[in-house]
């Protein structure tokens, strides 16, 4: 059993601060009801019974399911924030043979913790949001890739889910019904690049986990080639609630095009970080306010939706709105939700510095402009940092990372070049400053 004491004495890193807003998926959690039987005490499975007619209602179709889930507005939670109800409906339900679901949880984008606390504190949500996403799809098998490097978040799973198969909320005929459901956990071994589905794909078949050319997508040629559905562990969980209360309520809970609640990780320099959910559409500056307020410094910037997200400055993101259309209109991406905080001490060089080293560390190396490109930013970025740098590397950095940027066959390309972009078009005095005097712009303190 892990030690919960360490998350519960401060309220870092996890959810248990009663901090949210209205939320949906946390809602009730205290860290140690995750069992099968505080799910149901809290309305949990209800969902299911009411689509499969189980609770003694007129039950819902798989066309109804998917027309509620559209009429939500529920986005993918992983960060492409394409629409749920669509996705399930490119899913050819006619198809003969074999056909998969698949989660999407190897969270691994830096800053997110979201989905651990999920699965660990609350997995028969997933479960139940799974399953209700078979039924829509014609799915008898599915999978839950967990990120290798939180073992014992798998093993929780693994413990949910034989509770759920002994209750028969899994199996074969469910619940008395004729739907039949199979759902497995796998683990991955730690690697960023298996948060891309198709290198998900390869690496559950059992082999490197690489990314796939698209097309075809998975939709017609997934795992073991079959159709297959993947979608992020929070986008799973928010299922549930939309069946229980419609699509409709879902959507009125953010704003429209942004429905239902979303979970930010709030990291960095404020005074009170965690994992906070809110309605999409709640502005930054409330976000900020409940994650304690800025620590060690006036704000500065953020990376609104994970590490591969261009940064904003301060006076853009302090206007802005948490949905994903206002952060796409601002020029950045609302991500995967992670929410990284820059005060006024950080040099923006020595930051960017670190972001460059991961997506180098993390490139699979099977395309040749991340291969080499990664590296190449990497080591610019260093020299400038260490007083090396030339009058002409800020240039050569922004045609590096456009060199990248749309010619890989993942977004992985994308993700180390859009952070040098953001970081050059918003703070390129600083490079500058960097290159011009061999010091930082920014006074020297102690950085955490």
């Amino acid at each position: 059993m892990v030690d919960l004491s360490k998350f519960q004495a401060t309220g870092t890193e996890t959810c248990f601060h009663g901090r949210h807003v209205n939320p949906q998926i946390y809602a009730g959690l205290n860290g140690a009801n995750w069992r099968l039987q505080d799910y149901v005490a809290r309305g949990g499975y209800a969902a299911l019974k009411k689509i499969l007619a189980a609770d003694g209602g007129a039950g819902m179709t798989p066309d109804q399911v998917i027309a509620d889930v559209k009429l939500s507005a529920l986005r993918g939670r992983g960060g492409a924030g394409f629409p749920t109800g669509l996705k399930w409906s490119f899913m050819p339900r006619a198809y003969p043979g074999p056909k998969y679901l698949v989660c999407n949880s190897d969270e691994g984008e830096p800053g997110t913790c979201k989905d651990r606390d999920i699965l660990f504190y609350n997995p028969h949500i997933v479960i139940e949001g799974m399953a209700i996403a078979a039924y829509a799809m014609g799915i008898r098998t599915g999978y839950n890739y967990i990120h290798g490097e939180i073992f014992e978040v798998y093993q929780r799973f693994e413990e949910a889910l034989e509770e759920a198969r002994a209750a028969g909320f899994l199996g074969d005929n469910i619940q008395g019904s004729t739907f039949s459901f199979q759902l497995h956990a796998h683990h991955g071994f730690g690697a960023y690049i298996c948060g891309e589905e198709t290198a998900l794909l390869e690496s559950l078949e059992g082999k490197k986990g690489q990314p796939r050319f698209k097309p075809p997508f998975p939709a017609s040629f997934g795992l073991y080639g079959k159709p297959t559905t993947i979608n992020n562990t929070e986008t799973f969980a928010a299922v549930p609630w939309i069946i229980n209360h419609g699509g409709q309520a879902y959507l009125e809970c953010g704003k429209p095009n942004n429905g239902g609640t979303k979970i930010f990780s709030v990291v960095g320099d404020v005074n009170a970080p965690g994992n906070f959910e809110i309605p999409l559409g709640t502005p930054f500056s409330k976000l900020l306010e409940l994650a304690g307020g800025v620590k060690g410094g006036a704000l500065k910037a953020v990376i609104p939706g994970g590490s591969s997200a261009p940064v904003l400055p301060a006076k853009t993101m302090m206007d802005l709105t948490m949905d994903y259309d206002a952060i796409a209109k601002a020029g950045s991406m609302l991500g995967s939700g992670a929410v990284i905080v820059m005060n006024d001490t950080r040099c923006m060089v020595k930051s960017l510095l670190r972001l460059s080293y991961f997506y180098q560390h993390e490139s699979c190396g099977q395309c040749t402009p991340c291969r080499e490109g990664t590296g190449w930013l990497w080591r610019l970025v260093d020299r400038i940092e260490h007083g090396k740098g030339k009058k002409e590397d800020l240039d050569l950095l922004d045609s590096v990372a456009d060199n990248i940027k749309g010619r890989t066959i993942c977004a992985l390309g994308d993700a180390a070049a859009m952070p040098v972009q953001g970081m050059l078009k918003h703070f390129r005095d600083e490079f500058a400053h960097h290159v011009e005097h061999k010091t930082c712009l920014v006074p020297q303190v102690v950085q955490s």
